[in-house]
């Protein structure tokens, strides 16, 4: 099956899964205390400088615990309306933090300071939810990339008001490739406060790491990971794929390819009257509306998900495996069936 649906979709790149199974010799120490995890959380501090890191299992459970460690029930976490923690993590957010979360709409996924200046009012009231943190993603859902003057904008104001700047980066090495490829200058230099760091979508078989610029916010944190049941015990196998993902700059190797990938389909698919692209193609995603009678059609061949059903809007995803003959041959059943 070739699918457009998610960067998820795709299998776990040849050297990964060489660093896990390289990583299956004799006995090691649970829990984190092993050889593999000391030398990944040294290639992150050389990477980002000095910085604490935990390594998690799963995206949601990453964002989550960030958020419950850095909050209290009573606050509220301001997101665009489109982020994944509002949609797409079945209201774990609030489950498990207590607090309301306060999505904001937005035209391209992005919030800014004149968006968020507005829901930052009723501090020190007792009758309202206190804001305390600003979640942003990199890239956005809608594929769209944050610059760093962009992100400095967020966390300055966050700042201003004693708040926190958190940033989901389940695609942060599509963003970084996007914005330039330094990611010092998105993060660190940007006032990010802590880094939710993802490589499941981008050649990785699992895991994801938690990443405190604050360092002072990271006290604790190896409870609440615990907590939130997302220490693994044999955490020697997360690890070994994160020592491998940021030898040589494989993990923007592949994400600049996926990146790349979807600049060619949406170049392919422009050829295609009758196909409206939706949104200006940033990193590694397409949004683009079928006439309505040829969706299911070409779904049935190629998989991809809605966006908007009411508006026939469909999400196209590339991956590091992604080939120009996989979108050739694509290309080629859309303008067959149309």
């Amino acid at each position: 099956m070739i699918s457009f649906g998610s960067d998820n979709h795709s299998g776990i790149h040849e050297n990964i899964l060489k660093a896990i199974t390289s990583a299956n010799v004799e006995h090691c120490f649970a829990y984190g205390e092993d050889e593999f995890t000391n030398k990944a959380i040294g290639l992150f501090r050389d990477l980002l400088g000095d910085v604490e890191v935990f390594f998690m299992l799963n995206g949601t459970g990453t964002n989550v615990s960030i958020l419950k460690s850095i909050t209290r029930s009573y606050n509220s976490i301001i997101c665009a309306t489109t982020a994944h923690i509002n949609v797409d993590e079945c209201g774990a957010p609030e489950n498990h933090t207590g607090c309301k979360i306060v999505s904001i709409p937005t035209t391209n996924g992005k919030l800014t300071p004149e968006l968020v200046k507005p829901y930052l009012v009723e501090f020190g009231c007792c009758h309202h939810s206190q804001p305390k943190v600003i979640s942003i993603s990199q890239t956005t859902e809608l594929g769209t990339v944050y610059s760093a003057s962009e992100i400095k904008a967020l966390s300055d104001l966050a700042h201003s008001f004693e708040m926190y700047l958190h940033l989901d980066g389940a695609r942060i090495a599509n963003g970084v490739v996007a914005s330039g490829g330094d990611i010092r200058s998105i993060t660190a230099d940007a006032g990010v406060d802590v880094l939710s760091f993802g490589g499941t979508k981008n050649g990785m078989m699992m895991g994801e790491a938690v990443v405190f610029f604050n360092k002072q916010l990271a006290v604790g944190f190896e409870f609440e990971r615990k907590q939130m049941m997302q220490l693994y015990s044999k955490m020697r196998f997360v690890s070994a794929q994160f020592c491998e993902y940021l030898k040589d700059d494989l993990w923007l190797r592949l994400a600049q390819h996926s990146n790349d990938m979807a600049k060619y389909l949406s170049s392919r698919m422009s050829e295609i009257k009758e196909v409206i692209i939706t949104q200006n193609v940033e990193a590694n995603a397409l949004f683009v509306i079928f006439p309505k009678d040829k969706t299911e059609i070409i779904r049935e061949k190629y998989f991809f998900y809605d966006w908007d059903e009411a508006k026939g809007e469909v999400r196209l995803m590339c991956s590091f495996n992604t080939t120009k003959q996989n979108i050739d041959e694509f290309i080629n059943f859309i303008k067959e069936t149309i």
